[in-house]
């Protein structure tokens, strides 16, 4: 009987989990076309840009994206962690550093000369591999 009760319970916490993910997922996307994508600059090695996100979509990202020594900074994120919270931007881009000062504000960079075609074929062979079908060339499995 314990052991149902505790089932149930666990159930109503995900549902309500879900149902808050739900709940944060349309207020994001109601900040999304607020986001701010800075010209490009550049130095030798790489090409830069700093996004900055509305600090009302900074206060709805998850808990877990944060830093753990300090939790009003993220970490550094990974490309599908900052593509959930909204940001959209062309292959190649890395989210490289964190200002503590500004926490909403996000630093990226990829590598000066950047192929994206090149890009795009990575990404392209890294789906065929994680769906199982191996990436092919010219109807050859690599």
């Amino acid at each position: 009987m314990a052991t149902k009760q505790a089932q149930a319970q666990q159930q109503a916490q995900l549902q309500a989990q879900l149902q808050q993910q739900a709940v944060d997922q349309k207020k994001i996307d109601e900040y999304i076309e607020k986001i701010h994508y800075s010209d490009r600059y550049s130095d030798d090695e790489f090409e830069y840009r700093h996004v900055i996100l509305p600090k009302p979509l900074f206060k709805l990202i998850p808990k877990h994206y944060f830093s753990p020594e300090d939790s009003g900074v993220l970490r550094l994120l990974t490309e599908a962690e900052w593509r959930n919270i909204g940001i959209t931007q062309s292959l190649g881009w890395v989210h490289y550093e964190v200002h503590a000062p500004e926490p909403h504000v996000l630093l990226f960079r990829r590598p000066k000369n950047f192929d994206a075609q090149a890009a795009q074929q990575q990404l392209f062979d890294q789906q065929q591999l994680a769906n199982g079908k191996g990436a092919t060339r010219n109807g050859r499995k690599k």
